[in-house]
């Protein structure tokens, strides 16, 4: 279990994992409207980060014309808001805070595409049962805060059609160490939220026994970018 530390550069304006993130699947919204806003504000002025930006443009390669989106943990919903502009047919947005689902509903009405969205608030694991398979599916700074990956994932690659896409922490020493740091701070201020750096084999194992390929591969410093696709019969 650990944190990382908040990224440097183009990735500042996203929060690292916790509250804030968009990784609100495990836990809900621990910071207020005031936190979401300043995070939409962010999006609407310069776009999404930069592994964001990875992340979409691996998913939509080949196009995405009439494909439906699945977006876990989905923040103020940059991901399936970019896709649904470049032909995505629908999107099924999943967060487990009720102002970050206030937020991405804001913007889809503000990009006339509200009516193409559909809104889950609560834990994916335990609404899974409940969602509908979607071409493609998105996991972008979600993996980091959820305790049980091994569900979280199996759950979510098992309702992807076509492609499969995850934005985490790299599995190296010194983001153990960093995490460990960070969620004593977060201990110390009561704070529910904490990381987690889950093994990348571990994830990829799982990825791979429900039929899914690597496509694409590509990290900074603290984050990793894997988007997969399913292979051939």
């Amino acid at each position: 279990m650990t944190e990382e530390p908040r990224p440097s550069g183009p990735d500042a304006g996203r929060p690292a994992c916790g509250p804030g993130s968009g990784c609100a699947c495990a836990v809900g919204n621990e910071f207020g409207e005031r936190e979401v806003r300043r995070e939409l504000r962010s999006y609407r002025r310069s776009g999404p980060p930069r592994t964001t930006r990875w992340l979409i443009d691996a998913l939509r390669v080949g196009g995405v014309e009439g494909l439906t989106v699945l977006d876990i943990g989905a923040g103020v919903g940059a991901v399936h808001h970019e896709l649904l502009a470049v032909g995505a047919a629908g999107a099924i947005d999943v967060d487990g805070s009720p102002a970050f689902v206030d937020a991405t509903r804001d913007e889809a009405e503000r990009r006339g595409t509200v009516d193409r969205i559909r809104y889950e608030v609560g834990d994916f694991v335990e609404l899974a049962p409940t969602i509908e398979p979607a071409d493609l599916v998105a996991l972008d700074r979600v993996i980091c805060c959820y305790p049980d990956m091994a569900a979280l994932v199996r759950l979510s690659v098992a309702r992807a059609r076509v492609r499969y896409g995850v934005v985490y922490p790299k599995d190296t020493w010194w983001m153990r160490l960093g995490g460990r740091f960070l969620n004593g701070l977060a201990r110390l201020f009561r704070q529910r939220t904490r990381a987690w750096i889950h093994r990348s084999a571990d994830v990829e194992a799982i990825v791979g026994a429900a039929g899914f390929r690597p496509r694409f591969r590509r990290s900074t410093l603290f984050w990793q970018v894997a988007v997969y696709e399913r292979a051939a019969a």
